[in-house]
């Protein structure tokens, strides 16, 4: 996949995962798109969809290979806090949600 192919397609998923369009998520995921990588602005999918409490999209996002532990300019590492080390994780955001099957989908894929 070419990179302006991969960006374009990683703006879309990070959108799909904040919003919980499992639809969008699956099919985008279908191409290829590496679910590691962040946006322009640093996101990656899986802190989106975690943040907003989006477990089928958590889920979708982890069996497709998105680390729970990676980190980006946003923290997706469950234990690394956004805004440099002045906010939530992606595990607090979704404990003070609440969004209990997101933070139950984080701890299975290895949040502590």
């Amino acid at each position: 996949m070419n990179r302006r192919r991969q960006k374009k397609l990683t703006e879309r998923l990070v959108f799909a995962a904040l919003t919980g369009d499992t639809a969008a998520v699956a099919t985008i995921l279908r191409t290829g798109v590496d679910p590691r990588l962040p946006n322009a602005e640093g996101t990656l999918p899986l802190y989106a969809a975690s943040v907003h409490g989006e477990a089928g999209a958590v889920r979708l996002l982890l069996r497709a290979g998105a680390e729970p532990d990676a980190e980006s300019g946003h923290g997706c590492d469950p234990n690394l806090r956004e805004d440099h080390g002045t906010g939530y994780s992606p595990l607090r955001w979704a404990r003070n949600g609440p969004h209990p099957e997101t933070e139950a989908a984080l701890l299975a894929a290895g949040a502590p």
